[in-house]
């Protein structure tokens, strides 16, 4: 077999992309200044060597900024290279894009790497909690506190009853309040939607407290919608998980005899108030008339106030068979217990007087 002359080793050289042998080049420096050089902070930067950086890049950013924001934190030495490489991935048709979200990136990875790690959407994985009790509006108001997205589009969400997904939720509600289970989560940072994340939150009602309802479905004269509902109230009076059974049997008991509820939270939910240890309800406000006052509506009202946890719900279908019909907050997380008007006056007095003090 003849050998290739050397000039023609020449030719085939001269016939390679001139943007290859400028990628082949640039890279071959910067990989290695990287490896000679410690990376540029920016100030705004905790990064040092070795530690991690979160980034976020949002949706529809052009990779150029990309790459001038990667420069500006310090996880690469130049835009020029991010430009190069960017190049390469487009001249050599590699499928998708980068990816928006939250990145957890280090300095002492390679441009390459990280350049995968954002084009194949590695994303930081981010924690929301939803604590018991909490109401859509408190929901709505932690989500954009946290910079997911503003708070009058995840409440839009919950207005949008998704029964195609989940049939066994009640027919005609206004919105998913008490539907959304409280807990903590997971999720994508290039997937945070207020759609996804009710999604998410009926899921786990589905899973942890539907089952609940369903096997004592058979026992308890609560619709689904009741059930929620009256967890709710035992959720937004309860403090002390011992009191719950107790306090759910108070109510249970005056539902039975065709007392109100006189529950204060569903006065402060359908006023849109929340009432202090320094600014209690005022006889005003509790005379004022709306769906949810059930010191003045019999029964429970049209719906939760709130995201009951499975403690209350469980002690909704298991109350405390108990002749107690009314109960007043010490404001230290305990009540005291009445069986009669007289003594519940008597108990108020004693709350009034000793917080005067």
């Amino acid at each position: 077999m003849n050998a290739v002359k050397p000039t023609f080793k020449w030719l085939y050289l001269l016939a390679i992309p001139p943007i290859l042998l400028g990628i082949v080049a640039f890279f071959g420096w910067s990989w290695w200044s990287k490896e000679t050089a410690p990376p540029q902070l920016d100030a705004q930067s905790s990064s040092t060597p070795g530690k991690t950086v979160q980034v976020q890049i949002p949706q529809g950013t052009a990779s150029q900024q990309i790459g001038r924001q990667l420069e500006t934190a310090g996880l690469i030495r130049s835009t020029q290279a991010w430009k190069l490489w960017t190049s390469w991935l487009s001249f050599n048709n590699k499928q998708g894009g980068f990816k928006s979200g939250v990145y957890r990136l280090s300095p002492t990875q390679s441009l390459p790497e990280i350049a995968d790690q954002i084009w194949n959407g590695k994303v930081v994985q981010l924690d929301y909690t939803i604590p018991e009790g909490w109401s859509l509006q408190q929901m709505a108001n932690y989500f954009e506190s946290i910079g997911f997205f503003k708070a009058e589009d995840f409440l839009a969400a919950t207005r949008d009853i998704p029964k195609d997904q989940f049939s066994w939720l009640p027919d005609n509600l206004p919105h998913l309040e008490g539907f959304l289970y409280p807990d903590t989560y997971k999720i994508a940072s290039d997937s945070i939607t207020p759609k996804l994340i009710v999604r998410q939150m009926l899921k786990e009602f589905e899973r942890v407290a539907l089952p609940v309802y369903q096997q004592a479905q058979s026992s308890t004269n609560f619709s689904l919608l009741e059930w929620v509902t009256l967890g709710s109230i035992v959720e937004k009076e309860a403090v002390i998980a011992e009191e719950r059974p107790r306090i759910a049997g108070v109510f249970t008991a005056r539902l039975k005899q065709g007392i109100t509820l006189g529950s204060d939270p569903t006065v402060e939910y359908g006023l849109g108030i929340k009432q202090t240890q320094d600014q209690p309800l005022t006889y005003a406000q509790v005379k004022i008339p709306n769906p949810y006052n059930t010191y003045i509506n019999q029964g429970l009202p049209p719906g939760p106030i709130a995201s009951p946890g499975l403690g209350s719900l469980k002690a909704v279908l298991n109350p405390e068979n108990t002749d107690y019909l009314y109960f007043v907050a010490r404001y230290d997380g305990t009540h005291i217990f009445s069986r009669t008007l007289r003594e519940h006056n008597a108990a108020i007095a004693a709350v009034r007087q000793q917080q005067s003090r």
